[in-house]
């Protein structure tokens, strides 16, 4: 299995690779640029970020430096043609709707079923519903989208890509329960120098780079 080896030497002690998946619409591209830019915009066309394959965010996690590599995902119809590829490497999901546009709220199960099917077992995956700050267009409630989450197994957050609220606390949750899922798999006697997240595992590198 592929994985992301950092040396000792690097800037960051943790890799995270984070997908975000959802109908076309719902602010994925937007969820992205808060977070990695604090930038946001009305015009952000539909497909935006098809030509950009990540950007990235450093963070603090309990005293350690987490490097965060946000994708964004191609269109739906081309996205489901690429099957496991697109989950390749990730060690988180994000998987959005709209709070908006109920038919988003009701593909959402389609989007978990594709994670079960073709990513890593125990990934990361989190439900978000953006467009909080829409408050009388709504169409789906928090209690229907948590009963949803509960029920899947996963953490339910709301957002607002305008308005920047719960983005940034999204973005650090999904970080910290994979990072706490690593840990989990490394013996408690381990104390190794650096520490690096490869394919749901930690890697340790032993000398730095040249």
């Amino acid at each position: 299995m592929a994985s992301v080896v950092r040396p000792a030497c690097s800037d960051h002690d943790y890799l995270f690779r984070i997908k975000l998946i959802g109908d076309s619409g719902v602010g994925k591209s937007s969820l992205l640029l808060r977070f990695t830019d604090d930038t946001y915009s009305d015009c952000l066309m539909v497909g935006f970020m098809c030509g950009i394959d990540f950007r990235t965010r450093a963070l603090s996690l309990d005293g350690k430096r987490a490097k965060m590599q946000i994708w964004d995902s191609a269109a739906p119809e081309v996205f489901r043609t690429m099957g496991a590829s697109h989950y390749k490497g990730m060690h988180g999901i994000i998987v959005a709707f709209d709070l908006t546009h109920r038919q988003s709220f009701h593909n959402l199960r389609h989007w978990v079923e594709e994670v079960d099917k073709y990513a890593v077992p125990g990934i990361n995956k989190m439900l978000v519903g953006n467009k909080s700050d829409m408050a009388s267009k709504r169409a789906v409630t928090y209690d229907e989208a948590r009963e949803l989450a509960d029920e899947l197994g996963v953490r339910y957050l709301e957002t607002s890509a305008k308005h920047a609220h719960n983005v940034n606390e999204a973005f650090a949750q999904m970080a910290k329960e994979i990072k706490d899922r690593v840990s989990m798999q490394v013996p408690p006697s381990a104390t190794p120098p650096s520490t690096i997240l490869g394919l749901g595992r930690r890697i340790f590198a032993t000398k730095c780079c040249q």
